[in-house]
């Protein structure tokens, strides 16, 4: 287990982390959530022990993070790190050589990243000559090839497009079934909420919500309605509740927020009254809408 009690961080006299606290079970996929400046980076990089905490304690598996368990651990940074001029292949077999990885090893596990990448006639190219996607595939092999027990991803889909980001996505399915524990932060909600079991929300070096997404859907305060058809009779419903929000519209249905305490029962007979309704739906709010709300809070 990794556990993060009370981190904290000060840069000169800027608080990078205030007070961070989540504890990760073993072969989790966490999310780290967080604007830009909460604190994210700086996280990762106390507990993989490249910035010391100035407060609080990390420890894996009961102990402080040294130089052996860092070994075990595995980072692909949110920016490029590639020596431009070496080949594909002997870059990834370089970072499994400095993980203790020999041959002939480190030549069978190099195919296989190459070819699980499909990156299948780019190995003898110099990394500085792969688009953005590729070298990004890059990174991932090499921060995955001693098989870590720990990886942590920032920004893992940057510069991928959607096809190469479902590759991606397969592939850190394939090592949480291997046993790997994963911590990725992103931006990319979708691509979190369908790989991650738990999340921790953070803003300005604090946290705000952590837990599963089941969890964080507690909290949510409406119910989220969706309905076909969406047409005037049907809005001149929904728009006569007190508290009723309008959420989405398109060609077809209406979404709506209501307040908890709505009858679904004796709305949806409101509406068949007036209308013929095709489809009267309860829709979860995502990973995106409870994020939203749950940094909007923060700020009020």
């Amino acid at each position: 287990m990794l556990l993060v009690e009370k981190a904290r961080k000060d840069f000169g006299k800027v608080r990078a982390v205030a007070e961070v606290s989540f504890s990760i079970a073993d072969g989790t996929t966490f999310g780290l959530l967080g604007p830009n400046g909460a604190g994210k980076t700086t996280t990762m990089r106390m507990i993989l022990g490249i910035l010391t905490p100035d407060g609080g304690t990390i420890t894996w598996n009961g102990a402080h993070v040294d130089a052996r368990t860092r070994r075990i651990f595995g980072y692909l940074p949110e920016e490029r790190g590639l020596y431009g001029k070496m080949r594909v292949r002997d870059h990834i077999a370089y970072f499994g050589r400095l993980r203790g990885i020999t041959e002939p090893e480190i030549s069978r596990r190099t195919a296989g990243w190459i070819e699980r990448l499909a990156l299948q006639g780019y190995e003898d190219r110099p990394c500085a000559e792969l688009s953005k996607g590729n070298q990004q595939k890059v990174q991932v092999a090499c921060a995955a090839v001693h098989r870590p027990e720990l990886l942590i991803l920032d920004e893992p889909f940057s510069g991928l497009d959607p096809v190469n980001a479902e590759m991606l996505l397969a592939v850190l399915g394939d090592l949480r079934r291997g046993g790997t524990t994963l911590v990725l932060s992103s931006h990319e909600m979708w691509q979190l909420e369908r790989l991650c079991t738990d999340f921790c929300i953070v803003a300005e070096g604090r946290n705000l919500a952590a837990g599963t997404l089941a969890d964080l859907r507690r909290g949510w305060p409406v119910h989220r309605v969706r309905i076909t058809p969406g047409t005037a009779p049907v809005l001149q419903v929904l728009e006569a509740i007190d508290g009723a929000r309008q959420v989405e519209r398109d060609d077809r249905c209406v979404t709506f927020d209501l307040p908890p305490a709505t009858d679904g029962s004796a709305l949806l007979r409101s509406l068949v009254a007036v209308e013929s309704i095709a489809a009267f739906e309860p829709v979860e709010p995502s990973l995106r809408d409870l994020y939203l709300r749950i940094i909007e809070s923060s700020h009020r």
